[in-house]
């Protein structure tokens, strides 16, 4: 049995927006409230609380009310779903958009609708649970890459063209990962996936609204296109579900196919008019994910220059890997003591021996949050 975050079990108040109670309430015995300035969850650009957010998710909510109520397929896709996916296709260059409930299960659907036990998966090492799960439900045989090293790739595409088999392999692989926050080199994966013939489905859900041109993720303009791209809403457009970008006739593919897609009630309409309204910023403001990514390297700069390893990749997570789980959970505890949450990262999510605090930039932290990081830190 895993060990429980003794942080869990407490009542956190957690401020994100600059509303910072006038008097801080220290760490607490079980059950008593503790208010954190939070630097752990995905809400990068602070929109989840954003007024216009909010709006539309209550006028859909007295429209359209609380759930779906049916799958796509019979009454669960309104206007709204309808909007979302026009506006997010266009957005991203895509011919269309498949909305679900879910990243899980959107990456699910996409996994088993590319592979079958005939395919080969060649997939980086260090890809979601979720992408892996769908892997094994299509009984696809998983070979893994090392993470980010697309000569490792080629080497295993090459072994898969010489075997002559008549199945096309799929490339698995994120465009920013959750808990090393670093980047692959897409627009040469898709170049070494058209150069064998291999599909490429690449997880977008933590670069879409920061990284790429506009915001609009890694897989932008690419030279040579990806098969399908997935990604969430429930990360930098502050509300919640998924969706799938591809081709009209992958698209088709998986409306017929998909049960994933098929057979479960639809996004709720509250959420689906939130992220449309995230959209409609992000779209509007497509300087906040530049900004936060320039705050995120002066902020590895810092880090490096107090003494701790510089955290790799651009984007606005950076992981502080501090090896054992104890060591993780010790400074947790100290940033808690100090008002700060980070969550202690601990296997099975990340390879052993390397437990980490996550510290997750967002573009609404408040001045002096880095000193406050700092101070903490070095009081261990």
């Amino acid at each position: 049995m895993p060990n429980i975050l003794p942080s869990r079990r407490r009542k956190l108040k957690i401020w994100i927006h600059g509303d910072e109670p006038a008097e801080m309430k220290g760490t607490g015995k079980l059950g008593q409230s503790i208010s954190l300035l939070d630097l752990a969850s995905n809400d990068y650009l602070g929109l989840s609380k954003h007024p216009n957010l909010i709006e539309a998710a209550q006028t859909a909510l007295y429209t359209n009310g609380v759930g779906a109520g049916a799958s796509p397929l019979v009454t669960g896709h309104r206007p709204i779903h309808k909007e979302l996916e026009e506006a997010l296709a266009h957005w991203l260059g895509k011919e269309s958009v498949l909305l679900f409930p879910s990243g899980f299960q959107a990456n699910l659907a996409a996994v088993i609708a590319l592979a079958d036990r005939h395919t080969t998966v060649l997939a980086d090492k260090l890809i979601h649970h979720s992408l892996l799960v769908g892997i094994k439900a299509s009984g696809a045989k998983l070979k893994r890459y090392a993470h980010n090293d697309l000569d490792d790739l080629e080497k295993h595409l090459k072994l898969h063209s010489n075997n002559k088999s008549t199945h096309r392999p799929l490339v698995i692989t994120e465009s920013l990962f959750s808990m090393e926050g670093t980047s692959p080199e897409i627009n040469k994966m898709a170049s070494l996936c058209d150069k064998y013939g291999a599909q490429l489905l690449v997880d977008e859900a933590h670069s879409l609204g920061i990284m790429g041109s506009q915001g609009r993720g890694l897989c932008y303009e690419l030279s040579t296109p990806i098969t399908i791209l997935s990604g969430t809403f429930g990360k930098a457009f502050g509300s919640g579900g998924a969706f799938l970008a591809c081709s009209n006739r992958m698209s088709e593919y998986l409306l017929q196919a998909s049960g994933g897609f098929r057979y479960s009630t639809a996004l709720a309409p509250p959420l689906a008019a939130a992220a449309l309204a995230a959209l409609k910023l992000i779209k509007s403001n497509c300087d906040w994910g530049q900004k936060l990514q320039k705050r995120a390297e002066d902020w590895r700069f810092r880090l490096s220059a107090e003494g701790w390893s510089r955290p790799p990749g651009k984007g606005p997570i950076l992981p502080l890997v501090l090896g054992t789980d104890q060591q993780a959970l010790l400074y947790q505890a100290q940033l808690e003591n100090a008002g700060l949450l980070s969550v202690a990262i601990r296997p099975p999510t990340i390879p052993e021996g390397t437990s980490r605090l996550r510290l997750v930039l967002r573009r609404d932290l408040p001045k002096g949050t880095f000193d406050r990081l700092i101070n903490a830190l070095k009081t261990l």
